[in-house]
């Protein structure tokens, strides 16, 4: 079996923390460094015993990582960062970045794999990883392109992880505390994003919350004819059958059902008397599928690795 040599960049965040642990779960992949000012000189085992070397974090220029000769970097830094690594990194080298930064560009592969599609995937070597908000929104706007009429309006509340390492008060446990914080209320980020991969209007308002990992959304749509619920439910679950990472349930999904899991969960399907007004609701971790085990569904098909499975975080 051929092991591929990856590299992490920004490892010391909630993100790459998860991903350290992903990639020790994999045979055909093997850490060659991990890139962290904070931390470097630490042993990377102190963050992430499942790294079964004595590999130490070091503080890496981006010309120190275009010399590792590695298969792939892994970009886990902080929107508005990743251009100088990207500009240094051979053209040959697969890119993952989990930044902001080329989603909006056309020279990268937008990677959300059970939407967009897999072959665009396979052999690419810049990709875009898709913001956490923006993965619940479109796995609830997907199976309903072409059905609807107006914007989307998804309603997002995240846990406190999603704010990252750096104090603000979006992070602040004491302000969190009996509280649910409104943000952006108009323009933000990911916003533009669904609309842009989804080809639909979409209105977004997040809000975060004293809860630490998972996100829920929830999704008000008007459908160009009238649908039953047994219908929209019998859409969502053709659009996802066969993908491990997306489950459909008969239930309304809760922050719980999607924190420390893999994969999304997607329900709570209700329709107003028309049948036009539909609410849909998705679930999933902000640190997993929103974010590390979605780079390593997009590092493994830019491989032409399997997709592999993903456990629950034990952290």
């Amino acid at each position: 079996m051929s092991v591929r040599r990856v590299g992490l960049v920004g490892a010391r965040g909630h993100t790459g923390r998860e991903l350290l642990r992903l990639i020790a779960d994999r045979a055909d992949l093997e850490l060659a460094f991990a890139s962290s000012r904070e931390w470097a000189g630490r042993p990377v085992g102190e963050m992430a015993p499942e790294i079964a070397t004595d590999l130490a974090f070091e503080a890496l220029a981006p010309a120190d990582i275009a010399a590792r000769g590695v298969d792939a970097v892994i970009l886990a830094l902080p929107n508005g960062a990743a251009a100088p690594f990207v500009a240094a990194i051979p053209d040959e080298t697969v890119i993952v970045d989990l930044s902001a930064d080329y989603r909006f560009d056309e020279g990268w592969t937008y990677g959300l794999p059970e939407i967009h599609g897999r072959e665009a995937l396979a052999g690419a070597t810049r990709i875009a990883n898709p913001g956490c908000y923006a993965t619940s929104g479109q796995l609830a706007i997907a199976p309903l392109r072409g059905h609807l009429v107006g914007d989307a309006h998804v309603f997002g509340v995240s846990g406190y992880s999603g704010a990252g390492t750096t104090p603000s008060r979006k992070n602040d446990t004491a302000a969190l505390a009996d509280n649910l914080m409104p943000y952006a209320l108009s323009g933000h980020l990911h916003e533009r994003e669904m609309a842009r991969h989804m080809g639909e209007g979409v209105r977004f308002t997040p809000h975060v919350a004293a809860f630490f990992r998972g996100i829920v959304a929830t999704t008000h749509l008007t459908l160009g004819r009238a649908m039953s619920v047994a219908e929209v439910e019998a859409l969502f679950t053709r659009t996802y059958a066969g993908e491990a990472l997306v489950t459909v349930i008969d239930r309304i999904p809760e922050v719980r059902d999607g924190a420390l899991q893999p994969g999304a969960v997607i329900g709570g399907f209700s329709l107003d008397e028309s049948g036009h007004k539909l609410v849909v609701v998705s679930a999933l971790d902000n640190l997993l599928k929103g974010a590390a085990v979605q780079a390593m569904q997009n590092l493994a098909l830019a491989l032409g690795l399997p997709e592999g499975a993903y456990s629950s975080s034990p952290l």
